[in-house]
């Protein structure tokens, strides 16, 4: 059965879809046979990755309100071993939809659970909030990865974060963990990134992944491109970054 993991931190612009795109593509790279799951309504994930969400006749969405089965939303990537479920921005009508749907925090889980089988690793590429599809990834992940931004008030929020883990954990998901927090955009060029990075470990221990992934140019373009940083510039810092994380998430 595949590990399920959630990239999600209700704060934006983290590096939360860069690192959904390049973790996956990394487990890939490294023979694992992944599938991303794109539950943002904007999508970057979907176009990051190469997927015109304009063509799209169905997505996530179509899945989680039952009209489709989890398989017949599969997309082939150009990475030998990745898939994805794209997403569109129908994805927004989930959260009025559902309102009212008794066990509506379960349902991406049970979309998940037929294909679950099919792979060794599902990345799943939240939202900037603790919405209701944030709430279903969780309640689906086996564990949660957290993007940290190496900048001013980045541990803010956090705390509330891990609080809706460990409710999740309490009352919906008794086996989900944090897998890490994932420095990003760390510059090694400023002292304001040393500390972040000493302040999260202060407070977060061994949680902190040992691979900081660095403010990078050649990361910020390909999505541009609609391809993972492991096509687009194979050589990078970027690359060699995320190959590093994947193994150590591998590891863990």
């Amino acid at each position: 059965m595949a590990q399920i993991i959630c990239i999600a931190n209700q704060k934006g612009g983290v590096g939360k879809t860069t690192t959904s795109i390049n973790l996956a593509t990394a487990l890939a790279t490294l023979g694992k046979r992944t599938l991303l799951v794109d539950c943002d309504p904007q999508a970057n994930a979907t176009t990051g990755i190469g997927i015109d969400k304009t063509a799209l006749r169905q997505n996530l969405y179509h899945g989680l309100i039952g009209e489709v089965d989890a398989r017949d939303l599969v997309h082939t990537t150009a990475v030998k071993g990745l898939f994805v479920i794209p997403a569109r921005v129908e994805l927004i009508g989930f959260e009025v939809e559902m309102m009212a749907h008794e066990g509506r925090e379960l349902v991406m889980r049970e979309l998940l659970t037929d294909i679950q089988k099919d792979y060794d690793y599902i990345v799943i590429d939240c939202p900037p909030s603790l919405s209701l599809l944030t709430l279903n990834a969780m309640t689906s992940a086996d564990s949660i990865l957290v993007p940290l931004q190496s900048e001013f008030y980045a541990l803010e929020g956090l705390t509330q974060l891990i609080d809706t883990v460990k409710r999740i954990k309490a009352s919906l998901n008794p086996r989900l963990r944090i897998s890490g927090i994932l420095l990003t955009m760390f510059d090694r060029r400023t002292n304001l990134s040393f500390q972040v990075a000493e302040e999260a470990e202060k407070h977060f221990n061994d949680l902190v992944f040992t691979t900081r992934i660095p403010r990078s140019v050649r990361l910020s373009e390909a999505p541009s491109y609609g391809e993972p940083i492991f096509l687009y510039d194979p050589k990078s810092v970027g690359a060699t970054s995320y190959m590093a994380l994947a193994k150590e998430v591998v590891e863990r």
